[in-house]
């Protein structure tokens, strides 16, 4: 099938992608109730110890993201979205094989080195999305792969609890059978869907490269350093949250998974229902405009909430915030000409990799500096994180910046 040659039903095509976001964030939550036991295996270490090998080996995957998906997202702008898609399912699966046998905490560190680089899923799907979207459609769209992540970041820890009974590494080929499901699936039914190609640059195929080029089209590096701060902002939440509500609540482990739950839920209502309803209404301009002050004012109540009941009710109101996420992509990808979406793409990605690594570090000093000594404020890194959102909405409110996000000419003929 020629890239021209795209289906007009694409239905199956967004199953695939869909099925492939939800299993990547179900295999990482199939891994999470394990890794202690694994680590404490494998190091012959205690918990302690198991707890500082598992930060190193989340840091190291977050760092081979952030190097490596403008390198991924430039491959599919010239090669396709179907090779590159299905190429990183497989290496993913053959990955899980390693870390199930390995052995030692040296290849369990190459398998999360080998996971960081194919770990391509996300943004080439945006891109497939971006791909067979119409310009006013794009953001819906992405919010449908987003609430594909949301469904597997809900059921992805609760199966892995259930299957770490059969020992540490039955997740582990969980992950190896689901993705391999996938891979076949995707195998028959995802077209290609890249219209137009460019020649493959390594300039442009590193973080700077890429940031550089993307950076330059008219508007998108204000929308950028949004997209930057609002993440930081939201990492607060995996960040610190176990932490926070057992210090401000006293909540159990269970509390904090049923809360934990409870957002995912919400997540995907807001992703895959919400944001057809929000967005073609209010448009993406309008919805940054409401949602980036909406979500400052959620972090500002979670600093303060003085209850666990509250802070329950706050947490289906906090997901609706989610909707800025695609509104952004949404801008981004209008501006974005077809042959730059998986470049555009491996740039976010590489920006929200570099936020899952600096997040965790601000936000738990300030949790610790806010816990420390005779200090109660257990809600400081929410104050932290109401001030970068702030900052967010004032670069996106900034007057130079007024018409951010407008359309090219050229995207309003082929919406309308």
């Amino acid at each position: 099938m020629t890239s021209a040659e795209i289906p007009r039903d694409t239905r199956l095509p967004v199953l695939f992608v869909m099925l492939t976001v939800m299993i990547e964030a179900m295999c990482i939550g199939l891994i999470l109730p394990v890794m202690p036991a694994l680590l404490e295996e494998v190091q012959g270490t205690d918990l302690s110890g198991a707890a500082l090998w598992g930060g190193l080996l989340a840091a190291v995957y977050a760092f081979m993201q952030f190097l490596f998906s403008p390198t991924i997202g430039n491959l599919s702008d010239r090669f396709g979205r179907r090779p590159v898609l299905l190429l990183s399912l497989a290496v993913i699966a053959v990955d899980h094989v390693i870390l199930a046998l390995a052995q030692s905490i040296w290849v369990l560190l190459l398998g999360r080195i080998i996971a960081g680089i194919a770990a391509a899923t996300m943004s080439t799907a945006q891109a497939f999305m971006a791909d067979i979207s119409t310009p006013d459609k794009k953001a819906q769209n992405f919010g449908l792969v987003s609430a594909g992540f949301g469904l597997g970041f809900v059921l992805g820890p609760a199966i892995g609890g259930l299957l770490a009974e059969y020992g540490s590494r039955a997740p582990f080929w969980a992950a190896v059978v689901l993705g391999t499901a996938n891979l076949i699936f995707g195998f028959f039914v995802l077209p290609e869907t890249l219209r137009t190609r460019r020649p493959f640059d390594w300039r442009r195929a590193n973080p700077l490269g890429g940031l550089k080029a993307i950076g330059s089209l008219p508007g998108v590096g204000a929308l950028l350093a949004v997209w930057f701060f609002y993440q930081v902002a939201n990492w607060v939440y995996p960040a610190v949250w176990a932490y926070f509500t057992q210090a401000a609540f006293g909540w159990t482990e269970r509390m904090v998974g049923v809360s934990l739950a409870v957002y995912g839920i919400s997540m995907v209502l807001v992703q895959g229902g919400l944001i057809r309803l929000v967005i073609p209404r209010l448009g993406e301009r309008r919805t940054l405009a409401l949602f980036l002050p909406y979500n400052a004012v959620i972090l500002f109540c979670v600093a303060f909430v003085p209850s666990g009941w509250l802070m329950l009710l706050l947490t289906p109101l906090s997901a609706m915030g989610a909707l800025v996420a695609p509104a952004l992509q949404g801008l981004a990808s209008r501006i974005a000409s077809d042959d730059q979406q998986g470049e555009l793409q491996g740039v976010l990605a590489s920006i929200t990799a570099v936020a899952a690594i600096v997040s965790p570090l601000v936000m738990t000093q300030a949790f610790f500096w806010g816990t420390s000594g005779a200090r109660d404020f257990a809600g400081a890194p929410f104050l932290v994180a109401f001030v970068l959102m702030g900052i967010a909405w004032a670069l996106y409110r900034r007057p130079q910046d007024a018409e951010v996000g407008e359309p090219r000419r050229s995207d309003v003929r082929q919406g309308g």
